[in-house]
């Protein structure tokens, strides 16, 4: 295919060697399949400002840190310079975020460069050598959900102990590689200090759980957030502490109507996204 002009640096640059062609377009970049020596991985491709469409985005940037006091003053006034800032910092997010969680030990694809605005990453495969499917996409038998919601419950604590929510974790952002479940998109991740994580955090464990509890019901009477976010809050949150699923709040209860409500939002935005809106009777 003809070489996107975004990726004409990388040639020029040996960084890839031919653009296979296109595996995704979605509400923050556009995916491409590359060959890069004898591999084939993915470049990712960070769309402008203009051109994306998340919802609420001052949730996920409380808390974010710039680098110097000069341009968290321009960021605020939103002047052009500003504006250059505020894109560097949203895409280096993600690019900081996958460096960090690799070297966590979380499964997610291995980063290999990031270069004007463009990400490579590894391709992340099914049993064929196609590219993996989201778990949204996958048919899942009672132990299969339970074996899956087990896995990512465990990832989000390895995350949560580098420092990190992954802020949309949810079917769409898992791929089923033929080596297991593999977290993707991570330029909503928010810092585990931030005052509104917590809930990020919560609604991330729920939106999972409510997709996979679809096939194993018991894992809806689970409630591993606030189990998870005390050892977290007490400094003994270890990536393997033990957990039960089986907190109890005596507190005031979590309003889950209303993150229920948020979750059915982001499904319906990530359908509108792919065309797969069903039609009104």
């Amino acid at each position: 295919m003809r070489t996107p002009f975004r990726l004409e640096p990388l040639i020029h640059a040996h960084l890839i060697d031919e653009v296979i062609g296109q595996l995704q377009s979605g509400k923050e970049a556009e995916v491409y399949i590359v060959r890069c020596g004898d591999e084939l991985r993915c470049a990712k491709v960070y769309k402008e400002a203009n051109n994306r469409s998340f919802k609420n985005m001052t949730q996920y940037t409380e808390g974010r840190k710039v680098r110097n006091s000069r341009q968290a003053r321009a960021m605020g006034k939103k002047s052009r310079y500003g504006k250059q800032e505020q894109e560097a910092a949203w895409q280096s997010t993600e690019v900081e975020a996958i460096y960090l969680l690799d070297a966590a030990g979380v499964r997610v694809p291995k980063p290999y460069d990031f270069y004007e605005g463009v990400l490579l990453l590894e391709m992340i495969t099914d049993a064929e050598g196609n590219a993996a499917p989201r778990l949204n996409d996958v048919p899942l038998t009672k132990s299969q959900a339970q074996e899956h919601h087990e896995f990512l419950v465990r990832q989000a604590v390895k995350m949560l102990c580098a420092g990190l929510v992954h802020g949309d974790l949810s079917q769409f952002n898992v791929l089923v590689s033929d080596r297991g479940l593999v977290i993707i998109d991570f330029p909503q991740a928010v810092q585990a200090t931030a005052n509104n994580a917590f809930s990020i955090f919560e609604r991330d464990l729920i939106q999972l759980t409510a997709f996979l509890g679809r096939f194993d019901p018991a894992l809806l009477r689970t409630n591993f957030a606030k189990e998870i976010w005390k050892l977290y809050e007490n400094g003994k949150l270890l990536p393997d502490s033990k957990l039960t699923g089986l907190y109890t709040d005596t507190r005031k209860a979590a309003d889950v109507s209303a993150v229920m409500a948020e979750i059915d939002d982001a499904r319906m935005e990530e359908m509108m996204r792919r065309g797969l809106m069903p039609r009104k009777r």
